[in-house]
């Protein structure tokens, strides 16, 4: 079987003392690329560093992810959205709305969100979405350009049945990680309504580990646990999961994979 690792922050602290021997774990659990999303301007020297260290393997999107959306927002979008003149990224993530933490900024975050959607679409690249405590909000930008291309994923999905379906019907696929293994998350009960189809692995790693290593730092190889709960939850051979959801992902994200 093969994965697609389809968001880890693998270029974080959290992996300084044993990066070589995650990404080892990595690719012998069958992980052929790893893709990683950008969190600010100040993100950018480690991720690219972690690209060049795993050349062909990791892969960088650039994007203002909502909670680092702050007074200096507008400077920070200028910067991001010149490195597209140096370098190639995959994808503009991750973005969207943030209000569990704090709403101070909506207006701001509404702001960036609808500029680097539009800023995808001249690329013609997909968009990572981050959508938490704020799927009425997120929705709203996104049919704001309905009928222009967008494409893109929903990333750590947590949404009911309904917003499931919306997200489907706007034409962007779920992304499914370590919370669809927590007892009572209630994920299992809409993923087994969408259809495989729908959806793509991730682990955003080093966050949100499945069980049973809830709690403790995720890695990209654990995305063989989610990928056999989603066999579990389907009726299906962890094989025909991964063959899906490998096919989705790289589809989506354009990618050259054997």
């Amino acid at each position: 079987m093969q994965f697609i690792d389809t968001h880890t922050h693998l270029y974080l602290p959290e992996f300084d003392a044993d990066r070589d021997e995650v990404v080892n774990r990595a690719v012998g659990s069958g992980i052929v690329k790893l893709l990683m999303p950008n969190i600010d301007i100040h993100s950018v020297e480690s991720m690219l560093a972690a690209e060049h260290r795993y050349h062909d393997l990791c892969l960088p999107m650039a994007g203002l992810h909502p909670t680092s959306v702050k007074e200096d927002y507008l400077s920070q979008l200028d910067k991001l959205e010149e490195l597209f003149t140096k370098h190639k990224y995959i994808a503009i993530g991750e973005i969207g709305i943030d209000l569990f933490w704090d709403k101070t900024f909506l207006k701001e975050q509404l702001i960036a969100f609808r500029r680097q959607i539009s800023f995808a679409l001249d690329k013609k690249l997909p968009v990572v979405v981050h959508c938490r405590d704020s799927f009425p909000e997120v929705f709203s930008v996104i049919d704001e350009f309905r009928g222009k291309g967008l494409r893109g994923v929903f990333h750590a999905f947590t949404g009911n049945i309904k917003d499931a379906e919306r997200a489907i019907g706007m034409g962007f696929k779920l992304v499914i990680g370590g919370i669809v293994t927590f007892k009572n998350s209630g994920l299992d009960r809409v993923v087994k309504e969408t259809g495989p189809e729908n959806l793509i692995l991730e682990t955003d790693s080093p966050y949100l580990a499945p069980v049973p290593y809830r709690g403790k730092r995720n890695e990209s190889a654990y995305i063989c646990i989610i990928n056999k709960k989603l066999s579990e939850i389907f009726g299906i051979s962890e094989a025909e999961v991964a063959s899906i959801t490998f096919a989705s992902s790289a589809g989506l994200f354009n990618l050259k994979v054997r």
